[in-house]
C-alpha cells in the first residue's frame, strides 16, 4: 500500500483538498474538516481516519490498531502501517469517513461544495 494510492483514492471524491498540517502530516478535507491524515515520512507509513462506532470498537481490537491521540472520543482510528490494509479496505474506510465528515457540515457548505446528496 503506497500513500499515492490513498491520495488518488481521495481526490477521486468531490471536493476533496489536501494541505500539510503539523509540518509533515498530509492530510485531506472536506469543506476544510479532514477526513483522513497521513504520516507519508514515517517509516512505515501511518493514517488515522473516522470511522462510526461499531467499527471503532472493532478495529481497535485488531493488531495495528489503536484510538487516535486526541481525536478517538470523535471515533477516528490510528492505523500504524498503511500496509495493513488492502485497496478494497482502504477505499470503503476513506469513502466511509469522508460522509461521516461531510454529513456534518453544514448545509450552506454542502451546497456551496456540490455534496448535497450526502
Amino acid at each position: 500500500m503506497t500513500i499515492e494510492f490513498l491520495q488518488k483514492t481521495c481526490l477521486k471524491l468531490p471536493s476533496v483538498t489536501q494541505d500539510i498540517k503539523w509540518e509533515d502530516h498530509l492530510c485531506f478535507n472536506i469543506g476544510d474538516k479532514m477526513f483522513l491524515i497521513t504520516s507519508p515520512d514515517k517509516v512505515p507509513p501511518t493514517a488515522s481516519f473516522k470511522v462510526n462506532p461499531e467499527q471503532f470498537d472493532e478495529l481497535i481490537a485488531k493488531a495495528g490498531f489503536s484510538p487516535a491521540q486526541y481525536l478517538a472520543r470523535y471515533k477516528w482510528i490510528y492505523l500504524e502501517d498503511i500496509g495493513l490494509l488492502g485497496e478494497l479496505d482502504w477505499e470503503r474506510y476513506i469513502h466511509g469517513s469522508f460522509k461521516l465528515v461531510a454529513s456534518k457540515l453544514p448545509i450552506k457548505v454542502k451546497r456551496q461544495l456540490g455534496i448535497t446528496n450526502i
